[in-house]
């Protein structure tokens, strides 16, 4: 079925960590060749020859034009700037290289950010200083959604696209910078837990969002991946000490161990999204 076939992950490291369980599933079978990566490694390409299929997964965390200040250990050394009148031309100009997309947003758009629209600053998200308009960052994420949606629906390339939606995390009593933590062993039961308010608004946008590109959709190229709820119940599937190997070994017994509770353990429940996807795919 993916022969001769291209598909991108587009997105942050949530799409990152989808695209690695894909590959982690896939290399049981055939062994892939890497073609391309950027200077990070943030954006890659891999090669299955048996398959003539190509993967890949394209960084892109806020989906619009930005320019971001951070390092590879996520350490910020300004704050981002975020046109939200332009689509980011990292995935837009190989948007017609590929015959699947998964796509979607997510936490990104928490982090304080300046706005700009018509190369002009039009407003700021948590920002500190107190002559700009302050905006909410739904103000950024809607009109990153529907500007993606609408550049799909629009375009004459006609990619077969899952917009995925957003994953909760489930740090308890904190964040991931204020001792928040993750240490639950099983799962949650149905109705044992419900989407904090931040998330509650991501996913509203997206559900309104979506519903229009939808409706627009002549060429029903757009699938609802919806993952949250899937994702919400599983607080027993995250990394989080590990992010790397060993993180409690070394001389410093006090040292502070990041925590993730975001991303998924591999193998772990984000498997379950390519099973999913490949049925999704195999009923069209």
């Amino acid at each position: 079925m993916m022969k001769n076939k291209s598909m991108a992950f587009i997105g942050d490291s949530i799409s990152r960590n989808h695209v690695q369980s894909l590959l982690c599933i896939l290399t049981q079978v055939e062994k892939p060749t890497n073609v391309y990566h950027d200077k990070e490694y943030k954006s890659r390409t891999w090669y299955f020859p048996l398959s003539e299929f190509t993967l890949s997964v394209v960084w892109s965390p806020f989906l619009l034009k930005s320019t971001i200040f951070e390092n590879q250990d996520g350490v910020a050394s300004d704050i981002p700037k975020l046109h939200l009148d332009e689509l980011d031309p990292v995935w837009v100009d190989r948007y017609k290289d590929f015959d699947y997309i998964e796509i979607g947003g997510g936490k990104w758009f928490f982090k304080t950010a300046f706005y700009y629209e018509n190369d002009t600053i039009v407003g700021c998200h948590n920002c500190p200083q107190k002559n700009l308009t302050k905006l909410d960052f739904t103000y950024a994420y809607r009109k990153a959604i529907q500007s993606t949606l609408k550049f799909i629906t629009s375009s004459k390339h006609k990619a077969f696209t899952f917009f995925r939606t957003c994953t909760p995390d489930h740090f308890e009593n904190g964040e991931w910078n204020t001792g928040g933590y993750c240490n639950r062993t099983v799962p949650y039961k149905e109705g044992e837990v419900e989407l904090i308010d931040v998330d509650l608004a991501m996913r509203k946008i997206e559900l309104e969002e979506f519903a229009k590109a939808a409706a627009s959709d002549q060429s029903s190229v757009l699938r609802l991946f919806d993952t949250t709820h899937l994702s919400l119940l599983r607080p027993d599937g995250h990394p989080g000490p590990y992010r790397r190997p060993h993180p409690f070994s070394g001389k410093d017994k006090n040292k502070k161990v990041q925590l993730d509770c975001l991303h998924w353990c591999l193998p772990g429940p984000i498997d379950a999204w390519n099973d999913l996807m490949m049925d999704m795919l195999l009923h069209e």
